[in-house]
């Protein structure tokens, strides 16, 4: 399959278990260039694609930063897509959870999908065949939109970004830019097997499985789904 020959996608989280999976399955369907922004060197470094030719890794980007990410996005020709896996996590009860932490959650989910929404919305209408339209791919969380006791700075954040989907994909359907969001349950990840060693790990989603969802959502093939919130869970 190569629906995204000729296309350039960013993917942001791209040096993490979802972001690796989708970059990889985003190169196997023909996509021309992904752009992948690192918040540090060594989370560039430690990217097992960064060799790729067709992969180009900036570090130095902190995606809740306005410059920093219109500056990213202005050296992104082409863009059709773009993809904010890109993401923090916390846990804790409300009187445990600080106004810092909660701050700092809201900037690494929601204001990060905002800002990278907002310069790739630039760069789609910049394109010389604009009347093809662009995607945008979101990723939210369960507990954004099932309630979870425990995790309300998390669910927070996550719901703002549930929101800026629906909401901007309402601004956008004329253009034919179409704005969905994922909704993954606790993934299967290394890190989470870690955290959770005693959870039933054949319950959660697979990274590769996620991964599918996206692509389809930010690929031509998508031709009429917008403002979706898919649950990708597995059976959790």
């Amino acid at each position: 399959m190569s629906d995204y020959e000729g296309k350039d996608v960013v993917v942001t989280g791209g040096a993490g278990a979802l972001g690796t999976a989708l970059c990889k399955l985003l190169l196997a369907r023909g996509a021309r260039t992904i752009h992948v922004p690192a918040f540090d060197e060594k989370e560039a470094e430690r990217f097992e694609l960064k060799s790729d030719d067709r992969v180009v890794v900036r570090a130095g980007l902190d995606l809740s930063d306005e410059l920093a990410v219109e500056t990213f996005y202005a050296h992104v020709p082409g863009l059709w897509a773009s993809i904010h896996v890109a993401g923090g996590y916390a846990g804790g009860a409300i009187l445990d959870t600080t106004p810092t932490q909660a701050r700092k959650l809201l900037a690494q989910n929601a204001m990060s999908a905002w800002l990278c929404s907002r310069e790739a919305v630039r760069r789609i209408r910049a394109r010389a065949d604009t009347k093809e339209g662009g995607r945008i791919v979101n990723v939210s969380a369960k507990p954004a939109i099932v309630p979870t006791g425990g995790l309300t700075a998390y669910a927070m954040s996550k719901a703002a970004v549930a929101a800026l989907t629906t909401s901007l994909a309402e601004e956008l359907k004329d253009e034919h830019i179409w704005v969905n969001a994922v909704v993954p349950s606790t993934m299967d990840t290394g890190a989470n097997r870690a955290a959770m060693p005693g959870a039933d790990f054949s319950k959660w989603p697979k990274v590769d499985e996620v991964a599918e969802t996206i692509a389809f959502l930010a690929s031509p093939l998508n031709r009429s789904t917008r403002g979706a919130l898919v649950p990708v869970y597995g059976r959790s």
